[in-house]
């Protein structure tokens, strides 16, 4: 009885919010959060038909977890040209970036407010025939009522941080076994993770330790004339990039380009927020430093006179890793966990980071144990490491230890293929 009574009364609000989430999606819609275009999508109503024929439906959060699903759809639909493929996720900024990656023969929706008419409404229509859960975003409604109907479900690319762990641990430990009872195999990226959700209650004989699919993911795309027309317009500049960086890192990283301009005045820095909606305050920043600026999004180019470009545009990172032989990887001078450094070391860029790399902590460990990228915790730190790496030969050898590590873990997404189109073949087809 005990086991279950956190997720039957859970079960029971969402069978009866519906009028709660409207308001709730109000007030994310009067926040920017939701698409007013396709919010319906939040209720469970389709904006697209479903394919005919076996559909997988993948399940992320957000940006991060989304890429990292494009090369392992990619090559299922190579393997398997009759599957079709279902993406969700959560947020507008993932939304955008799916419609412009997403590979023939998949569709992106946004995942429904996890209510249970709503829930409902959305897999009468999709009827997928294997469910594909990435990291560690746990909707109990959605996950239960997929269960319900018999569809295969496998957890993958899962991680999970320790302040998850303690809050499921403490609050929900009963309720959050059940929910991870429901997976039939999990594919979890290290150890620790393995650790915490058998603690939570998930099989042992059902988890595997494979590593992150951002290893063996496809290098950043990139607009090979644009890259050529950058190239030619930088003549040759020395450039750094700090890359996906939050409020709090941007002071700290203008402090520190301020700094190593007094060793190389022609030194010019790409500067791109994680998020382009706060391009105005990071402006607003720049020149508070007195630094000159160029904006990406106002057609902007750099001239000789430009210290900072800001690059506050979407999707397009494998310009920039491509361009800049030094990248600053954002999210790790303030505690947000870091962000992806498989993405600079495939594309021959040195990786600096902060200290907070919780997101991604056994390859940033990885990296530091292979002398493959610098650890930086102060503006000071930053600019000594910047202008020690303008030595072209330093900045060769750091990328290069980088994507040595990176490359060593290519094979998860082969067994993230293999072990889903196991499952599809095993599982019995539902009724299109």
């Amino acid at each position: 009885m005990a086991i279950s009574l956190a997720l039957s009364a859970y079960l029971a609000f969402s069978a009866r919010a519906t009028r709660y989430a409207e308001r709730k999606l109000a007030d994310r819609l009067a926040a920017g959060k939701e698409d007013e275009d396709r919010l319906d999508e939040r209720r469970g109503i389709p904006s697209e038909p479903r394919p005919k024929g076996p559909l997988i439906w993948f399940h992320a959060a957000s940006v991060g977890e989304s890429l990292s699903l494009l090369e392992l759809i990619r090559r299922m639909g190579e393997d398997r040209p009759e599957l079709n493929f279902l993406v969700t996720t959560g947020t507008v900024t993932s939304a955008q970036v799916m419609a412009a990656r997403l590979p023939a023969g998949a569709v992106h929706q946004f995942v429904p407010v996890d209510v249970l008419p709503w829930v409902r409404r959305f897999l009468d229509h999709w009827k997928p025939d294997l469910a594909v859960w990435t990291e560690s975003e746990f909707w109990p409604a959605l996950l239960t009522e997929t269960r319900a109907r018999a569809i295969p479900m496998v957890l993958i690319n899962a991680r999970m941080s320790k302040a998850s762990h303690d809050r499921w641990r403490w609050f929900l430990r009963p309720m959050v076994r059940k929910l991870l009872r429901k997976f039939d195999i999990a594919h979890v990226q290290d150890d620790i993770t393995a650790g915490y959700l058998r603690r939570l209650g998930l099989p042992a004989e059902r988890l595997h330790v494979t590593g992150t699919l951002k290893e063996g993911a496809a290098a950043l795309p990139v607009d090979e004339a644009e890259r050529t027309r950058m190239a030619r317009h930088l003549n040759g500049r020395p450039v750094w990039l700090s890359a996906s960086t939050h409020e709090g890192e941007e002071e700290k990283v203008l402090e520190a380009h301020t700094q190593a301009l007094r060793v190389n005045h022609r030194l010019l820095l790409i500067l791109v927020p994680r998020h382009p909606n706060r391009a105005d305050e990071v402006a607003a920043l720049i020149d508070r430093h007195r630094l000159s600026v160029a904006r990406r999004s106002e057609g902007e180019l750099p001239d000789t006179d430009t210290q900072v470009y800001l690059a506050d545009t979407m999707g397009e990172l494998g310009l920039w890793y491509r361009l800049a032989p030094i990248s600053f990887v954002g999210g790790s001078l303030e505690p947000i966990g870091g962000h992806n450094p498989f993405e600079p070391a495939a594309l021959g860029s040195a990786i600096l980071h902060g200290p907070y790399v919780t997101n991604f902590v056994d390859i940033f460990q990885r990296l530091t144990e292979a002398h493959a990228a610098r650890l930086v915790t102060s503006p000071g730190s930053l600019a000594e490491a910047v202008t020690d790496l303008q030595n072209p030969d330093k900045a060769a050898e750091l990328a290069h230890a980088a994507w040595e590590v990176c490359s060593a873990g290519a094979d998860v997404t082969d067994q993230a293929l293999e072990m889903l189109l196991d499952r599809l073949d095993s599982a019995p087809r539902l009724a299109t």
